[in-house]
């Protein structure tokens, strides 16, 4: 079932909402006010998740964990303007609506703080816990100048014993078709082994090289199918990953972490730096600076609505 949990004041902001399943294995929790960011998955008690500085950083200084939304579009763009859908747009540097990475570059979109979610519904049937949310994107709101194009997202998490799925619906309410450059970032932290022993599965890929600001420079690679110890290898890297149902996993020898793209998300970013025991396997909408390019850049027709969903799964290993 659905429940709200609000031991402190910091989670009766976020209002936290849980989902769990008689019998299941594992349990997660969201934060409507914090962005619908998904705050904890636990296996059998075990977080699976990187918490990182939690919801308290991620509100005041969008610092990411757990699985986050990033919208309205993941990673950065090049600059500080964009046009695209027939519409030119400037960012304010000094708004506060969104994150300036190490670069200097708008990052992961409008921060957290400043998007208003209403849980739409929730509830529990046939072993299956839900909830939804949406979040409205009208001209009358602040984040609206970051990204002018008149929609709403709902968002739905669904629970089973042993897989958690996402998906997210962009409708376009307004005259003017709709960019979809979202995407999500699972920090998987999985507990039962030191990170280089963790054995890590990718499918066969399309590697899009970027520059030192972390952004496409046009080349490309094939990649084979990969399984090997995590090591001491680390990424930050941008993939097409190809057609529906791509799966990346993650075993720490107790259990398998693989996260499905199962539609909508043809693009992924691969993220485990040195300096943190995670590994990230980011669905994507479309590749890094994609309002500026137009690369892989798709749009939702005025009155229409486009899907992507992606579902982490846990398995014994």
């Amino acid at each position: 079932m659905a429940t709200a949990q609000d031991p402190t004041p910091s989670t009766r902001a976020a209002r936290i909402e849980t989902l769990a399943v008689p019998g299941g294995a594992l349990e997660a929790r969201f934060a409507a006010g914090a962005g619908m960011v998904g705050c904890s998955l636990r296996h059998r008690g075990e977080e699976l998740l990187g918490l990182r500085g939690g919801l308290e950083a991620y509100l005041a200084h969008g610092k990411t964990f757990g699985i986050p939304l990033l919208y309205p579009w993941a990673n950065r763009l090049g600059a500080w303007e964009y046009e695209t859908a027939g519409r030119r747009v400037v960012l304010d540097r000094d708004s506060g609506l969104q994150r300036v990475d190490e670069h200097g570059l708008p990052i992961h979109g409008a921060l957290a703080r400043g998007l208003h979610w209403e849980v739409t519904g929730t509830g529990s049937a046939g072993g299956e816990a839900w909830l939804e949310a949406t979040l409205d994107w009208p001209p009358d709101r602040p984040p609206f100048a970051l990204f002018p194009f008149a929609h709403r997202v709902v968002l739905r998490a669904a629970l089973r014993s042993r897989t958690l799925r996402i998906e997210a619906t962009v409708s376009a309410t307004g005259d003017a078709p709709v960019p979809v450059s979202f995407g999500f970032h699972p920090y998987l932290t999985p507990p039962g082994a030191p990170r280089a022993e963790w054995e890590v599965e990718l499918p066969a890929l399309v590697h899009l090289a970027l520059d030192d600001r972390g952004l496409p420079t046009g080349a490309r690679e094939d990649r084979p199918a990969e399984r090997f110890a995590l090591g001491e290898r680390t990424y930050d890297d941008l993939f097409v990953a190809g057609g529906d149902g791509a799966r990346f996993a993650v075993s720490d020898g107790v259990r398998r972490i693989a996260v499905e793209f199962e539609s909508g998300f043809p693009y992924a970013q691969i993220f485990a730096p040195p300096t943190e025991d995670v590994v990230c396997f980011e669905p994507m909408t479309a590749p890094v600076d994609a309002l500026r390019t137009h690369d892989g850049l798709r749009t939702v027709a005025p009155g229409g609505q486009e899907t992507a969903a992606f579902a982490v799964h846990v398995d014994p290993a």
